[in-house]
């Protein structure tokens, strides 16, 4: 037989296997955080979707490999996370890496988005810093909805003296005020509060991050998405993503858009745009 008609044959069976690895999802629902910016935050022109700079990361990844991406609310932080577990939503699109929920979602390598936290201090400070053991026996104060990885929340529990607040704007008032002497923000949700709130000529981030936690696309195990082929592809693109540049271009991009829009009047059927809790 002519070897260019086996290979033909061969091509038309394994065809139909290849359009169902690549097109067994073709729509992701995704959900996260509805209160983080610049990383997801409610789009005040249409609630019911979450916009930012893991948004738009997503997409571009996921469009590269051919699928669709919608971003949808499900609530507060836990809700989103009950939504995923369950399988009634397919992903998280920042999740921090815990190890107890392992159980019930895959992890995608690397983290779509590594959050720098970074020391936040008056620019009159005379703290020395420059590793964390330097912060002991100074007091400090950190959002209650930080997601610092695991060791660093247990160093933090044993050697420093941390105020928690309910959100960064009320730590970085406690700074100004001079009831701490520094506060631990992540370094873009940092920038988005203290400029929104005329800080930015008042405080300054010390350069060298005190922690370093991966926000992860974690799909659930009962997703219908959840299959090799579709892990693969995404690792595979957000491999690529540092060299590209594009990442920093995008978050700032969405601190100057969540800027705009707290700048902008409220209509009665908008909510309201959210305050950083990181």
């Amino acid at each position: 037989m002519d070897l260019r008609l086996v290979w033909s044959l061969l091509g038309l069976t394994l065809l139909p296997a290849l359009s169902f690895a690549a097109g067994k999802c073709e729509r992701l629902v995704v959900t996260g955080s509805p209160d983080a910016p610049p990383y997801l935050w409610q789009d005040p022109q249409n609630p019911k979707h979450l916009i930012g700079a893991s948004a738009d990361l997503l997409q571009q990844v996921a469009g590269e490999s051919g699928l669709k991406v919608e971003l949808l609310y499900a609530g507060k932080r836990a809700q989103a996370l009950d939504e995923v577990r369950s399988g009634r939503m397919d992903m998280l699109a920042d999740a921090p890496l815990t190890f107890s929920e392992l159980e019930t979602l895959d992890y995608i390598h690397p983290p779509l988005l590594v959050n720098d936290y970074l020391v936040w201090t008056r620019k009159d400070s005379t703290l020395v810093y420059n590793e964390a053991q330097d912060l002991h026996g100074h007091p400090g104060a950190v959002s209650e909805k930080a997601r610092l990885t695991p060791q660093f929340s247990t160093f933090a529990a044993q050697q420093l003296t941390l105020t928690r607040t309910s959100n960064l704007t009320l730590a970085f008032q406690k700074l100004l005020l001079g009831e701490v002497e520094f506060v631990l923000a992540g370094r873009y949700s940092g920038m988005a509060t203290a400029q929104t709130l005329g800080m930015a000529g008042d405080l300054v981030a010390r350069p060298q991050p005190v922690d370093k936690p991966g926000l992860y696309l974690a799909i659930s195990h009962d997703s219908a998405c959840n299959d090799p082929w579709l892990r693969g592809q995404l690792a595979k693109k957000m491999t690529e993503l540092p060299a590209s540049g594009l990442t920093e271009a995008v978050l700032m991009r969405n601190i100057e858009r969540w800027k705009a829009q707290r700048s902008q009047p409220q209509q009665p059927s908008q909510q309201p745009v959210s305050t950083p809790k990181q």
